[in-house]
């Protein structure tokens, strides 16, 4: 990505990093097992601090701006914040962080954005104008504005050019959809050996933002033929489990998608698996489908925990409720594994464009928005604000969306009760970033991200199954 690509407004922390030796292997990925590029800034009662300043934030960045501590006149180097997460002291030193002391908020970056040589100095200059009792070295927020502004032509070398690339853990990606639940594992350098999905449009999407073209119906593949893996990664089809309460066995479970996932589990053994799903699996059948894929996991080795996780926890402004299983064949992984996540702030101002960029054609008609605004009277209306209709025909003027879904109506959810949101407005609702490619018509879109992951959520999962593979717990 070139820093002219990124969007208006974004957010940039701008943090100090140390040419210590022991500090950049941190941050260059070097010292973790794989080519992870981290950051962090210390945590303690809601302050994001170096020595007493700090950010009282726990929203994520958008980009996160490195400069060099010993030295202002060195360039900045610009990452994409790919999530945060809070770090205990313990966790640091087993990560090999140079002597902690405390918790830690710690950034996941991306690639380094290209871009010329960015003015740091100028950049701490302006912050002190603006806030003389600022603290040397501690981090700050400005945005990507500030950045573009005091950029020079001089070319620079990328920080990332250093890192030291990891052998990677093999994963496959089954009932693939768009990449949601790959997309979190690639960013942490895993390898994807093998992919499935059926739906001709979605694969279109999955090739071109991943390269490959998914194996298509996992019904019709040999688990022989495929590839040897160390994580099974699966967001099985939401189908109907009428009788899966009354089996007792692996064999039992044939005919479903579910049977899919156990015998390639039979085959290949990987250590750890990651399977997704709707919330309504947990009580269907008054809980007896969903013991039963609980059971068939542990006849086959696997130690779970599972969660129903919603996306709005996760910076996203969308209510999405997903059951989430995770299991290892190590118990002593399973152990090390929690569902405890930081909550995170969500602001839908954040996914929208502005109305005269986007197509006329997702404008409701005069007539369905003068209906909403009649069904609204009395009520609190603010804005930017999504309209949602339920089944009875009320609606409700929320700050987020409600799920998105394949099969809701056309005009289910309108923006500020006028429109229906853009192709690029539902992929970051799911949050994909908007490198992701759109190469499908709007109306696929709609059908693929109701039926993806909120990627935010992914990743903070991926993360935590990430420290366990790294500490080889």
């Amino acid at each position: 990505m070139q820093i002219a690509d990124i969007r208006n407004n974004s957010t940039v922390l701008v943090g100090t990093y140390r040419t210590e030796k022991a500090q950049e292997e941190w941050i260059l990925g070097i010292n973790p097992v794989r080519h992870v590029i981290l950051y962090n800034v210390r945590y303690n009662q809601d302050l994001f601090a170096a020595r007493d300043g700090g950010i009282k934030s726990l929203s994520k960045p958008d980009y996160v701006l490195l400069y060099d501590y010993h030295d202002l006149k060195k360039t900045g180097h610009l990452f994409e914040c790919l999530s945060l997460s809070v770090v205990t002291e313990d966790e640091m030193r087993v990560l090999h962080y140079p002597e902690p002391d405390g918790s830690y908020v710690v950034y996941r970056l991306g690639e380094e954005v290209e871009s010329t040589f960015i003015d740091i100095e100028t950049i701490i200059n302006e912050q002190i104008a603006r806030e003389p009792d600022h603290i040397e070295g501690a981090p700050f927020l400005i945005s990507i504005e500030d950045v573009r502004r005091v950029m020079k032509p001089e070319p620079i070398v990328k920080l990332s050019d250093t890192c030291e690339k990891k052998e990677s853990v093999r994963f496959i990606d089954l009932f693939a959809g768009i990449g949601g639940i790959r997309l979190p594992f690639e960013e942490l350098g895993y390898n994807c050996v093998f992919s499935s999905e059926w739906n001709e449009p979605a694969t279109r999407t999955y090739e071109a933002n991943f390269g490959e073209h998914p194996a298509g119906d996992i019904t019709k593949i040999d688990a022989a033929d495929i590839p040897a893996h160390d994580l099974l990664l699966a967001g099985f089809p939401c189908q109907a489990f009428s009788i899966m309460g009354k089996m007792k066995g692996f064999e039992d479970v044939r005919g479903t998608m579910f049977f899919e996932i156990a015998r390639i589990l039979k085959h290949h053994r990987p250590a750890t698996i990651l399977l997704e799903n709707v919330k309504q699996l947990t009580t269907h059948d008054h809980g007896r489908t969903f013991a039963t894929i609980l059971d068939i996991l542990a006849q086959l080795g696997y130690h779970v925990k599972w969660k129903v996780l919603n996306a709005l926890n996760f910076g996203l402004p969308q209510k999405r409720e997903r059951v989430i299983i995770v299991g290892f064949l190590d118990k002593k992984k399973c152990d090390a594994f929690d569902f405890d996540f930081p909550k995170l702030d969500y602001y839908l101002g954040s996914v929208l464009e502005p109305d005269n960029e986007v197509d006329k054609s997702l404008f409701a008609s005069d007539q369905i928005i003068q209906k909403r605004q009649q069904r609204v009277e009395g009520k609190k209306v603010f804005y930017p604000s999504i309209w949602h209709e339920n089944k009875a025909g009320n609606i409700s003027v929320l700050d987020y969306a409600c799920a998105l879904r394949t099969g809701a109506s056309y005009n289910y959810l309108l923006v500020n009760g006028v429109r229906r949101p853009s192709s690029r407005e539902l992929l970051r609702l799911q949050g994909f970033p908007d490198t992701f490619k759109i190469v499908v018509p709007h109306s696929e879109i709609r059908k693929q991200t109701g039926n993806s992951v909120a990627v935010p959520m992914i990743r903070a999962v991926a993360n935590k199954i990430d420290r366990i593979i790294i500490n080889n717990i």
